[in-house]
Order: C-alpha cells, then sequence, then structure tokens
C-alpha cells in the first residue's frame, strides 16, 4: 500500500550579488530567442533530514510575471515511490538574474511558512503519495522587466537555467477543489488524480528576501569583490610596501597605475567616489596600526589622483587590524596576516568596460564577463573527470557560463554499505590564510584556477537585504549507499576566450583540464 509522507518546504539556506558588467561575449545580433517550452524537468536523489533520499523528479510548469508578484508553479513526484516523514534539505527557492546576480526568495509569513500551495495543516508539511504528482505555486517578488529568463535553485536537483519569464495580467486562481485537505492519511490516496491546495497569496505588507550575488576573484597581487553594483580591488599590501613603511615600491606604483585603468573604464567620471581604504593585521598597538593603515591609503591616493585627475571624487580612510578578511591565529597565521594588510580601492560601476588584452600582472582579476543566460538542459552532460576517496567518488561535468557566472556541477556517489559524510575540504586548511566568507559551507574548499594566469575563483555567497548570507553552492549531506547526489557551486564567469579551467576539489585534489561550455 503507498504510505502517505509529510513533506515540509525546502529547509533555508541563508544566502544573497554581483553586477558583472564590461567584456562580454555578446553576439551582435542580440540574445537567443526565449521559447518557452514547459514543464522544465529535472530528475535525481535529494538530500532529506532522514535519510530516506528518494528519487525526486521536479518540474517548472509555469513562471509568471503579474504586475505584482512572480509566481512560480511546479510539480513534485517521487518516481521510485517513498515513504516515511522528511524534510528537503536543499537551498530554499531561489530566483536568480544571471545576467546582473540580483536575487529573489519566496515571500513567507511572520512564521516562515510561505505564501502559494497551503499546508493542509497550517504547519507547512504536505500529503505525499507513491505514483501521485502535487502541484504547488509559490510567490517571489517581481521581477524587472527587463529580465526575461532566470536560474531557479532550490530543487535539490542543482542549477535549472534558461526559465523563461511568462508575463501575465494578474495571477491565475487557485484550484477550485483542492484535494489535499482530503488525502491526509495512507488509507486515503487520490484515484488517479494530482494532489492540489488551497492558493495563500501574499497578505498586504508581506516581504521577501532580495539580495545580490558576491564573487571573489584572487591573485598573488590583487583581488576583487563585487557585490551588486559595488566592486572593491585589494591591493596586497606585502606586494605594495616595505615591512612598516608607507612609500609604495617601484613595483607597486606600476600596479597602482593598472589599477587605475581598471577605474577609468569602470567608473564614470565628474561626481563618482572612490573610497581609498588601508588595513593592517593585528600586530602592534591600535593607535599604531589606525596610523600606518591611513597613511598608506593617503599614499595610493596620491598616486590614483597622478593618473586619473581630479574628476572624482576621492575618500580616505585607515581602519588598522578592525575589518580582517582571514582569520589570524591559526595553523596558517602568517598567511591570513599577509591577506589582512591590505589598501582597498570601492567604488559603484557606472559604465561598462573592458581590461586590456595582456594583463598578467595579476589584476587580470578585475576583468569582467557577460555572457547570455544558459538554455536549460534536462542533465549534465557527460563527465570530464573523476576522483575516489574513502569509497566516495567524485565526478566533473562541464563548466557552464551562466550570465555573469560560470556554474560547477559535480556528482558524488557513495561507494560503501553505509551512509558517509565526505570531507570535502571546506575548513579552510586547504587554501591558507584564505577569505573566510567565501569558504564557508561543505563546496567551500572548492576553488577554480586559471592555470595560465594564476587567477583564482571562489564559491560565490549570496548576501541577502535581511543581512544573511551563505555560499552560494548547494550544502553536502550524509550520502546514503548506492546513491548518487548532483550538487552545484557557482563562481565569477572568466575571460573571454578561457576554455577550461583546474578545479581545486579540497582533499580529492586538483582535476585539470575541466571544459567550459559557451
Amino acid at each position: 500500500m503507498a504510505r502517505t509522507t509529510l513533506l515540509a518546504p525546502i529547509a533555508l539556506l541563508t544566502t544573497g550579488s554581483l553586477l558583472l558588467s564590461g567584456c562580454s561575449l555578446f553576439d551582435s545580433e542580440g540574445p537567443p530567442p526565449v521559447e518557452e517550452d514547459f514543464p522544465y524537468t529535472r530528475e535525481g536523489h535529494i538530500f532529506q533530514d532522514t535519510g530516506n533520499d528518494e528519487k525526486l523528479r521536479f518540474s517548472v510548469t509555469a513562471l509568471e510575471r503579474t504586475p505584482d508578484y512572480t509566481v512560480m508553479h511546479y510539480e513534485v513526484s517521487y518516481p521510485d515511490g517513498f515513504e516515511g516523514s522528511n524534510r528537503n534539505l536543499s537551498m530554499a527557492n531561489t530566483l536568480v538574474d544571471p545576467m546582473t546576480g540580483k536575487v529573489f526568495r519566496e515571500y513567507t509569513d511572520e512564521e516562515g511558512l510561505k505564501y502559494g500551495s497551503a499546508s493542509p495543516n497550517g504547519d507547512g508539511l504536505y500529503p505525499v503519495f507513491d505514483g501521485v504528482t502535487n502541484e504547488y505555486r509559490r510567490y517571489f517578488p517581481r521581477l524587472p522587466d527587463k529580465v526575461d529568463q532566470v536560474t531557479f535553485i532550490g530543487s535539490g536537483l542543482g542549477a535549472m537555467t534558461g526559465i523563461p519569464v511568462q508575463d501575465v495580467e494578474e495571477d491565475r486562481s487557485g484550484p477550485q477543489d483542492p484535494n489535499g485537505p482530503e488525502h491526509l492519511t495512507p488509507d486515503d490516496p487520490p484515484d488517479g488524480e494530482n494532489l492540489t491546495f488551497e492558493n495563500r497569496p501574499p497578505e498586504d505588507g508581506a516581504e521577501a528576501d532580495t539580495g545580490w550575488v558576491e564573487s571573489f576573484v584572487d591573485s598573488d597581487i590583487a583581488s576583487i569583490t563585487r557585490d551588486g553594483d559595488r566592486e572593491t580591488i585589494s591591493l596586497h599590501s606585502d606586494v605594495m610596501f616595505e615591512f612598516d613603511e608607507s612609500d609604495l615600491t617601484e613595483e607597486a606604483e606600476d600596479v597602482v597605475r593598472q589599477a587605475s585603468d581598471s577605474l577609468a573604464n569602470n567608473v564614470e567620471a565628474n561626481d563618482s567616489e572612490i573610497t581609498i581604504v588601508g588595513h593592517t593585521d593585528s600586530k602592534g598597538t591600535d593607535a599604531y596600526n589606525q596610523n600606518l593603515s591611513e597613511e598608506r591609503a593617503r599614499t595610493v591616493r596620491e598616486l590614483l589622483v597622478e593618473e586619473l585627475g581630479n574628476e572624482y571624487s576621492y575618500e580616505v580612510e585607515g581602519r588598522g587590524s578592525t575589518e580582517p578578511i582571514a582569520v589570524e591565529g591559526g595553523p596558517d597565521d602568517e598567511e591570513a596576516r599577509a591577506r589582512n594588510r591590505r589598501v582597498e580601492f570601492s567604488y559603484d560601476v557606472t559604465t561598462p568596460g573592458s581590461q586590456e588584452e595582456g594583463d598578467d600582472d595579476g589584476l587580470g582579476v578585475a576583468q569582467r564577463t557577460v555572457t547570455w543566460p544558459a538554455p536549460f538542459t534536462e542533465d549534465n552532460g557527460d563527465v570530464v573527470a573523476s576522483e575516489e576517496r574513502e569509497d566516495v567518488q567524485l565526478e566533473v561535468y562541464p563548466l557552464r557560463r551562466d550570465g555573469a557566472y560560470v556554474i560547477a556541477t559535480v556528482a558524488l556517489t557513495n561507494n560503501s554499505d553505509e551512509p558517509v559524510i565526505p570531507d570535502m575540504g571546506a575548513d579552510g586548511s586547504a587554501q591558507a590564510g584564505g577569505p573566510e566568507q567565501f569558504s564557508s559551507g561543505s563546496l567551500g574548499g572548492l576553488q577554480l584556477l586559471d592555470p595560465e594566469s594564476d587567477l583564482e575563483r571562489y564559491v560565490a555567497q549570496m548576501n541577502l537585504e535581511g543581512g544573511t548570507s551563505s555560499g552560494f553552492a548547494e550544502e553536502v549531506h550524509e550520502l546514503q549507499p548506492g546513491n548518487t547526489y548532483d550538487l552545484v557551486a557557482v563562481f565569477a564567469a572568466p575571460p573571454e576566450g578561457t576554455e577550461e579551467l583546474t578545479l581545486r576539489a579540497g582533499p580529492f585534489g586538483e582535476l585539470e583540464e575541466i571544459p567550459i561550455e559557451e
């Protein structure tokens, strides 16, 4: 007999963006046509809180933009049957505009229950039966008019790219006779029909989280962080200054001049402000560190003014050791302290630009690339690399460009007879001194390395306006014996012409020549 389960909404994974304008791979004929070919379906094992990780079939049947909301309609079923009460452990349902990195989360009430298809018992749980499809709808903030397609994350089956947006005058009405409340026990399965639920639209004043994807690209000389339309170029002080000095080295003067080229390309002159901030590590007194950080910031400002002129407004600050980006005092203390000694330029991107060809000095971190959104695919393609460690098989699929990002998809298979939680190297030890916020989560140990430029791309993170954030990657939970799980991690897109990258996969080592699909 089929059994029922009460399935809770997807567990929240707090997260938030990145505006990448500039160097692009855009076709002069414009974007490829957006074809509405619903449903968009993916299938695979998902993590459940009880370990009953059955295969899920997830189908987006419509994505409608009304004058007030964006409404996603989807269906869920379990092809191999399903038993017990479980909760899906994937990310919260999230729509991402891959061109700008804007993030949109579902509307929820004060108790955290989602608007849309209402739980029959008002507790966020739903009945599920073998061989029966459940129909759901969820409300998101209204997508901007210019957004034609989005990437959906939250099914637990990886990133579903290329979902088209449909413009409608009003939200369709809910089911006339929702049958979900009539089938709450294992003895009362529906007879040849889908399960439907009463629609609960957002109430007046309801709020939904929005935010941005933030990226981090690093080199021995500099790094760049992008969060919305705010960019920060960080020049490593150990390259810029001698110990305890505030005068730029000869090499550093060249680096600052090249950084000024990036600023000129990406910041519109007249009334634009560039903030220059000096930072130190925690050695020394607070007063000494504050003074040194201010002096170094002023030195950099003088050279920027020499290169860029007075058409910009310059704000100079010193923050001493108050804003570290790496944790000091651990086994990689020297690397962490070196990371924290830095001078940053922050600015709002107001004009698109592109990095000059032949930039191999480490400021290639500032090169930006945006492509068209990736089309939808039902699978991840062919496996291009594989490695096994302690009975866990890691398989890697081709990287996929999606707007301003590149999506890395890996599969983990448990080849043992017992459940296992694999070590993915997310404790930070694999990247000594790396920025903590971009190394969080199970897949935080993953990086993409360009072997030609030595640029390192860290897993991006989603920053929500409510103040929460987390890595833009699926979490790895307990792998059940014999099961294969598809997981994604998102990075800033590499420059035009990059055909392959090396994937640093923590304890699984470096997997070279991972191709990029345009």
